[in-house]
C-alpha cells in the first residue's frame, strides 16, 4: 500500500484519483482542510492527524505500506506570519512524528511535497535547484526545515526520499468530480474564477508597477494532474531504485502575468472582470517561474495543459456545486 497523508487536500486527491489506478492507496487526513467527498473510493480512508503517533502506527502496525506520500502540511503565507507556532508543530514537529514511525516499522521510501516558498526573494530570472533558498516566512522556513530533516535521514537512517517543488498548482479534474476548494480561498484563478460567477464584487490586483511586460507579477502555473503524474513518476523512480534521494522544481519555465491570467478567465468565461488595482504587497518579488530541465532530463516529466486547458477545467469545477 501506498499512504497519501493529506489525501483529501486539493494536490493530494488529484494525486489520489491517478494513483489508484495503478497501486493500492491509503489516505491519511484529519479534514481539517481537505474534504471527504474528494477522496477516491478506490482508495483506503484512515482519519486521524499526522501529529498523533496512535494515529500514525495503527496504519503501519495493521497495513503492509511501501511508501509514503506527504502533502499535509499548513500553506497559508499570511497565517504563517501571525501564528508560526501553528505551522511548525503541524509542518515540522508532524512531519517528524511520521517519518520516526516509518523508520519504526523499516519503511525508507518518501515524497514530499515542498514549495517555491523555499527560495524567497529570488535572485535568478528562472529558479533552478542549485538556487539560493532563503525562506522569508514561516510556511517556507518550515518545508525548508523539513527538506533539511529528510537530507540527514537519509544519511543517518538510510532513508529514501523526493522532494518536489512546485509553484502555483491551478485547475481541476477533467472530469470536474473534484477541484480547488479552499476556505478562505487565497489563489488567483479560483478568486477570478469566482468574481466572474458573481461571488465576488471585485478583483484585487497589487501592483501594476512592477518591471515586467505588462506592469503585473508574473507567476508559474502547474495543472494539478500535471503535478500528480510528476509525484508518480518520482514514486516509481523510488520503488524501481532508479533515485535514492533528489531534489526537483515543477514549473511551466514561463510564468504568466497576473493580468495575463484575468484575460484569460475572461476569455473562457466571456464574462468581463472589474478590476481594482492597488498597491504592491511587501514581500511580492516581481516574477516567480520555475525551471523543470531537471525532472524532464531524469524522470521524463513535463507538463501537458496550457493555461487555457487549466482555466477551462477549473471553470468547469467552479460551475458545479462545491463538496462538502
Amino acid at each position: 500500500m501506498i499512504l497519501v497523508v493529506g489525501g483529501a487536500g486539493y494536490i493530494g486527491s488529484h494525486l489520489v484519483k491517478e494513483l489508484v489506478e495503478t497501486q493500492e492507496v491509503g489516505v491519511l487526513d484529519n479534514f481539517s482542510t481537505g474534504h471527504r467527498n474528494a477522496v477516491d473510493k478506490q482508495a483506503v480512508l484512515f482519519e486521524g492527524d499526522l501529529g498523533n503517533v496512535q494515529d500514525v502506527e495503527k496504519i503501519f502496525q495493521e497495513h503492509q505500506i511501501d511508501a509514503v506520500m506527504h502533502f499535509a502540511a499548513n500553506s497559508l503565507v499570511g497565517e504563517s506570519v501571525v501564528d508560526p507556532s501553528k505551522y511548525y508543530q503541524n509542518n515540522v514537529a508532524g512531519t517528524l512524528t511520521l517519518l520516526q514511525t516509518m523508520l519504526k516499522y523499516k519503511v525508507k521510501k518518501f515524497i514530499f511535497s515542498s514549495t517555491a516558498a523555499t527560495y524567497g526573494i529570488p535572485e535568478d530570472d528562472v529558479l533552478t535547484e542549485k538556487s539560493i533558498t532563503k525562506p522569508i516566512n514561516p510556511y517556507g522556513h518550515s518545508k525548508l526545515m523539513v527538506e533539511q530533516i529528510l537530507a540527514d535521514f537519509s544519511k543517518a537512517y538510510g532513508l529514501n526520499y523526493i522532494v518536489l517543488r512546485y509553484f502555483n498548482a491551478a485547475g481541476a479534474h477533467t472530469l470536474a468530480e473534484i477541484g480547488e476548494n479552499h476556505d478562505p480561498e487565497t489563489h488567483l484563478i479560483p478568486i477570478v474564477l469566482e468574481h466572474l460567477q458573481g461571488k465576488r464584487e471585485k478583483i484585487s490586483v497589487f501592483g501594476s508597477d512592477y518591471d515586467t511586460k505588462d506592469g503585473t507579477c508574473i507567476r508559474d502555473y502547474i495543472h494539478v494532474t500535471d503535478l500528480a503524474n510528476a509525484h508518480i513518476l518520482a514514486l516509481n523512480a523510488l520503488l524501481n531504485g532508479d533515485k535514492d534521494t533528489s531534489t526537483y522544481n515543477l514549473g511551466n519555465g514561463k510564468g504568466y502575468s497576473v493580468n495575463e491570467i484575468i484575460q484569460t478567465c475572461e476569455a473562457v468565461t466571456g464574462r468581463k472582470a472589474t478590476i481594482d488595482y492597488s498597491e504592491r504587497r511587501a514581500g511580492d518579488p516581481a516574477q516567480l517561474i520555475a525551471s523543470s530541465a531537471k525532472i524532464e532530463q531524469e524522470l521524463g516529466w513535463v507538463p501537458n495543459y496550457s493555461l487555457k486547458e487549466i482555466i477551462e477545467s477549473a471553470w468547469n469545477w467552479h460551475q458545479r456545486s462545491p463538496l462538502s
